[in-house]
């Protein structure tokens, strides 16, 4: 069912009010295709009629499958070939060298926002475990490491936590290595396995929140996400970011994404052909 402008600007705005993903005019096929079925399932007879359900829907019910419909939940593992050169080889390392230094029971702590299926939290933890195993750095273990994920979906993070993938998952970027030393494969679908799944929990949290309430981190990577914010409320997110990394804490945005512009409380490196920052 096709829908009006002024529709389109009616659940445009609802849908920016309760998750700040912007959702731009010429963008408009996506409200169509995403929340027609909902509609009438839901019986609306127009978008309208569907908005007003939404807006009196005191459960919340509703607003979460719309904003679970609307979230853009493209992943795979070891997206972008260069930050993961970056993490291997200059800020894993140096997290490892922070643990070294702090109290015994003290964890390095890791928030991957947006994380979708997982990918991005257990490729982390499979690389951490990787380094840690090749014996250059001693005393340290993968249990030394506490990972976040997060994500607005309830339907993505139920995929997440359950470790389980199917062969396309598995073929979009894992290396074979990897798959046959971390995953355990039940008929067509494999399992992470337990030691990796260990040290990550997953949680579901609106970036529209302030991240205070899931503690203070290392290590913050908020990668293509921001892309689908307006310019202020990227202002917003990049000072509450600062505002939970520990110094000298690392952040890393996704490769099309920059704080230019939005941050100054950042100090930007460039290594192994890709950006990170550093909490000034």
């Amino acid at each position: 069912m096709s829908i009006s402008t002024e529709e389109f600007n009616l659940l445009r705005t609802f849908i920016l009010e309760h998750s700040e993903i912007e959702v731009k005019p010429e963008k408009t096929y996506l409200i169509e295709s995403r929340l027609s079925r909902m509609m009438v399932e839901l019986g609306a007879s127009n978008f309208t009629e569907f908005y007003h359900n939404a807006k009196s829907d005191t459960s919340g019910k509703l607003r979460e499958r719309i904003i679970d419909a609307m979230t853009t939940n493209e992943t795979f593992w070891f997206r972008d070939t260069k930050p993961w050169e970056l993490m291997k080889q200059t800020i894993l390392p140096d997290l490892i060298d922070q643990k070294k230094k702090l109290p015994p029971g003290i964890k390095i702590r890791i928030w991957s926002a947006a994380c979708s299926t997982g990918q991005e939290p257990y490729s982390i933890a499979m690389v951490l475990s990787e380094m840690l195993e090749s014996g250059k750095f001693p005393g340290v273990k993968l249990n030394d490491f506490e990972i976040i994920a997060t994500d607005i979906s309830p339907s993505v993070l139920f995929l997440a936590n359950s470790g389980r993938y199917n062969q396309l998952a598995m073929s979009r970027g894992l290396p074979e290595s990897y798959k046959s030393k971390y995953f355990d494969q039940q008929g067509k679908i494999w399992v992470i396995k337990p030691e990796i799944k260990s040290c990550i929990t997953f949680k579901k949290f609106n970036l529209q929140d302030h991240p205070s309430a899931l503690g203070r981190f290392n290590f913050v990577l908020c990668r293509n996400v921001a892309i689908y914010f307006t310019d202020v409320f990227k202002r917003e997110l990049f000072r509450r970011i600062h505002g939970v990394i520990e110094p000298p804490g690392f952040f890393l945005l996704g490769s099309s994404e920059s704080l230019v512009g939005y941050s100054t409380d950042f100090n930007m490196v460039e290594a192994q052909g890709a950006i990170f920052y550093k909490k000034k």
